[in-house]
């Protein structure tokens, strides 16, 4: 289950808060403790967003 934590991460990227640096910096401090599944809905969401 994806955290409220990751989802305000996400947010903030899809409104264009965040250089690619920081999205790089954030996802390697919190993408331990995520599944694999995880981290795939989550490319999916982003991929969904950012290839509008």
């Amino acid at each position: 289950m994806i955290t409220k934590e990751v989802n305000d991460w996400i947010n903030r990227i899809e409104k264009g808060n965040y250089s690619y640096t920081d999205i790089m910096k954030e996802f390697v401090r919190f993408s331990r403790y995520l599944t694999r599944e995880e981290m795939i809905q989550i490319k999916k969401r982003l991929e969904k967003k950012l290839n509008k």
